[in-house]
């Protein structure tokens, strides 16, 4: 084992990931059944080697931008399709890996998840525009209005991941009522399993999975408008659920009863209204 410090056999260390997984809540089936135990597998394996949750996340982008440029680049076939869609798998769990081996560590920093969020948005980015290249090189597309489906989907994926990590973010940091005591912390509530069925459509595992099918371009050319419409509806359902969200936490307390008349006291500083 490259490094000092690691003390953990690699099947010590998977039960330890396994211990300290994030809550299932709001994760497809996907994610929660592939993703996260293959990337468990990929953390503990790159903790045995000695790598740092930056360099997973480094090697993650190096493979999934080796899998897209072969979309862009190369004829479309099945063995095209098979190579494609195993580079963005193994991307895919090399993303979830990073975050649990930082976990292990204890090494999560801004400055690693920041690393992360940017490798997530230029994977997105390049994901559809790799298949507006293909669909100009390589298809033959029953009209130019084909050329138009990339940009739509891409613009609603990016809306989905940034909006969703804009919308944490607020919620974190927004201020409670004044004075008011800090809620106690209630139990994570059990995920739920039709939830996780409807997240599938879009879910990135889905939409990687999707490019087996460029052996077949009529084939791939439905199944990524069905995931466009799909990812359509959601960021639409998802941007109207998040702003309802936010505009609650803004909205003012019930005031309270007025106070019984007192003597009056003259104003001070922590009394004056903010502008």
């Amino acid at each position: 084992m490259v490094g000092t410090g690691r003390t953990l056999g690699y099947g010590a260390a998977v039960a330890r990931l396994a211990e300290a997984q994030k809550t299932a809540k709001g994760v497809s089936l996907y994610s929660r059944y592939v993703n996260r135990p293959v990337g468990r597998r990929l953390a503990a394996a790159a903790y045995r080697l000695g790598l740092g949750p930056n360099q997973v996340t480094l090697l993650s982008a190096a493979v999934s931008g080796a899998a897209l440029a072969t979309v862009a680049l190369a004829s479309p076939s099945w063995a095209v399709g098979v190579v494609v869609w195993f580079g963005l798998f193994l991307g895919f769990a090399l993303d979830s890996a990073d975050g649990q081996l930082a976990r292990l560590l204890g090494r999560s920093s801004p400055a690693g998840e920041w690393l992360d969020h940017v490798v997530d948005l230029a994977k997105i980015t390049a994901l559809h525009a790799v298949v507006l290249i293909a669909f100009h090189r390589h298809f033959e597309l029953p009209g130019d209005g084909w050329l138009l489906l990339p940009l739509g989907f891409q613009l609603a994926h990016l809306l989905i991941f940034f909006g969703g990590l804009l919308t944490e973010q607020l919620r974190r940091n927004a201020p409670g009522p004044a004075g008011a005591p800090s809620p106690a912390p209630s139990p994570a509530p059990l995920p739920s399993r039709r939830r996780a069925v409807a997240l599938l459509p879009v879910d990135y595992g889905t939409l990687c999975l999707l490019f087996v099918l460029l052996g077949d371009e009529r084939a791939f050319r439905c199944g990524y408008a069905v995931l466009a419409c799909a990812y359509g509806l959601f960021c639409a359902g998802f941007s109207v659920r998040w702003f309802r969200a936010l505009s609650a936490l803004a909205a003012p307390a019930t005031p309270a009863e007025p106070a019984a008349p007192g003597p009056v006291e003259p104003p001070n500083a922590s009394s004056a209204p903010r502008s």
